[in-house]
């Protein structure tokens, strides 16, 4: 075909290398990255369930491997998972009714929904440890 470019001079598109990051953008990221964990962690929760139905035995492994620092990690993970998808997706029920699309309100937004999912699994935790 006359004057088609050939696949190596085709120009490249601009890639995340080329823009300079910000907290929406991260933001953005954060939420595909929670909403595909939420699967694994609603996998984990069956898992868990059918092991506690399974009985005793079954069940002590379950809590073996969630007692140790790494289901311990995980658990943290899986909430704050859930809180930062949470307040991600009411912030974008916000922007749905036209309100906070400022760059300095979705960044404020950003922020807050970024700092509640790192303080609220350690707010569960308090509450569950020292709420009697």
């Amino acid at each position: 075909m006359a004057g088609a470019t050939r696949p190596e001079e085709k120009p490249i598109a601009p890639h995340l290398s080329v823009w300079r990051w910000h907290v929406t953008m991260a933001s953005s990221i954060l939420h595909r990255v929670t909403g595909v964990g939420l699967y694994g962690a609603a996998i984990g929760v069956a898992l868990w369930l059918m092991a506690a139905a399974a009985g005793p035995e079954t069940y002590a492994i379950v809590d073996t491997i969630l007692s140790a620092w790494y289901g311990q990690i995980a658990m943290y993970l899986v909430i704050a998972s859930l809180a930062y998808h949470l307040a991600n997706g009411i912030r974008h029920l916000v922007f749905d009714t036209g309100a906070g699309l400022t760059p300095a309100d979705a960044d404020t937004s950003a922020w807050f929904a970024i700092l509640f999912a790192i303080a609220a699994p350690i707010g569960l935790w308090a509450l569950l440890t020292f709420g009697g």
